[in-house]
This record gives C-alpha cells, sequence and structure tokens, in this order.
C-alpha cells in the first residue's frame, strides 16, 4: 500500500499560524520532551553522588553524567540549527549538518545513517529542512533499519529525500497530518508540530513537500529555492 502526499493548498497552508503562540507552545513541549530524559538522567547521577549509601554506585554515576550530559549537548547543538536558532548563519557546510544528524539523532536511536551528500553549502531553509527530514526518518524505523539522506543542488533548487528502510517502517497519522499541512487532530501534539513546523519551512522558502510510504518503506522529499 502507498500513500503518497501531494503538496498541500494555499488554503491548508494559511490554515498554520507558526507565529502563534499555540504552535510556539507546541513547540517548545517537543523540544522539552527531547530534553528531558537526559537532563532528568545527570540528575540522578548527581542525587547519586550525593548519597552516602551509594558510594559504592559512583563510577556507574560519573558515567550515567557523563554520557548523559554529551547527549544532551549533541540535541541541543541540533536543535540550534534544525528549529532555526543560528539565525545569523545563512549557509550551513553539509559536513557540519551530517555530524549533527549523526550525533543529535542516529547515535542514540535504533536505525543508522547514511549521508549520500556530497560536501557543499546549502542554505539555511534547506539545512532546516535536511535535519528535520532527518530526525523524523529516523523516527519512522522504530524497530531499527537505515535511513538514506541525499540532498542535490540543481537548477536553482536544492532536492531533498530521505529514504527510510526497515521493518515496521511508518509514519504516525499526527506526522501525516504535519506534512501535508493539516491542523492536530487526534494524536500527539510532539510528532505533528515537528511535521508542521518542517512543512512550513519549506514553504515559506516557496518550496514543497511530500511523503510516500509503502511496505516497509517510508520516503519522504521536498526541495527548497537553493538562492
Amino acid at each position: 500500500m502507498t500513500d503518497t502526499a501531494a503538496p498541500a493548498s494555499p488554503a491548508s497552508a494559511a490554515s498554520l499560524d507558526v507565529n502563534g503562540p499555540d504552535f510556539a507552545a507546541l513547540v517548545a513541549a517537543r523540544l522539552c520532551h527531547d530534553f528531558i530524559s537526559p537532563a532528568s538522567a545527570i540528575v540522578s547521577g548527581l542525587d547519586l553522588l550525593e548519597d552516602p549509601s551509594a558510594q559504592d554506585m559512583r563510577d556507574d554515576a560519573m558515567s550515567l553524567i557523563s554520557s548523559s550530559a554529551r547527549k544532551l549537548a549533541d540535541l541541543l547543538q541540533f536543535t540550534r540549527v534544525a528549529f532555526g536558532a543560528s539565525a545569523s548563519a545563512e549557509s550551513f557546510d553539509s559536513r557540519e549538518l551530517e555530524r549533527l544528524a549523526q550525533q543529535g539523532v542516529f547515535a542514540h536511536v535504533r536505525p543508522s545513517l547514511t549521508w549520500d551528500i556530497a560536501p557543499q553549502p546549502l542554505n539555511k531553509a534547506a539545512s532546516r529542512a535536511l535535519l528535520n527530514i532527518a530526525q523524523i526518518a529516523a523516527s519512522a524505523l522504530p524497530a531499527g533499519g537505515a535511513a538514506t539522506l541525499r540532498a542535490v543542488v540543481a537548477d536553482g533548487r536544492t532536492a531533498i529525500t530521505a529514504d527510510a528502510v526497515g521493518p515496521r517502517a511508518r509514519l504516525r497519522p499526527e506526522v501525516l497530518a504535519g506534512l501535508k499541512g493539516e491542523p492536530l487532530g487526534e494524536g500527539l501534539g510532539g510528532p505533528w508540530v515537528q511535521a508542521a513546523y518542517l512543512f512550513s519551512v519549506v514553504r515559506a522558502a516557496g518550496g514543497q513537500i511530500g511523503v510516500e510510504i509503502a511496505e516497509e518503506r517510508v520516503s519522504i522529499a521536498a526541495w527548497t529555492p537553493a538562492d
């Protein structure tokens, strides 16, 4: 079975107020969800260090603090670019984007990443789109697999594709809704808001995005102007 999302109509795009407080609250909630696990693990490690009865677990506590702090730092660096806080940069080296995707996402999930993108600068819209597509592709493989990311700049466009292949490859209904520019219905706001943000980034740049779902495969494609 194949489900292809066609480019959304202007009406559905207009229904997404990315500057509105409700949308901002959902983005904040999504980011807090990503950060809370490593932050809580750091606190747990500190509690163990301070517990006189747990001194035999000191090495374990230090290891937990170290690994969780690294994960949190990786997530923060990824988020600064993926969600646009690095506003001073107008372009990003694709090799830096690969590092952010690998360390900020794929180092902490079951699927692997194949980065089939030549070293080149990518503008802000393409960079944001690429990182968000990478994270959504990773989430489409809950049982593991491989996600292949490609980006080609030609004819004034940056074409981005992600092929996520693995057992039980799927996208949540709310993610599909977000990628189509549809409002959140039933389902979780966190997965939807990232997909809706990705949709809005691509459409605001003047591009388009679509998704195709087949057995054990999810493919996401987008293009944005290269200038």
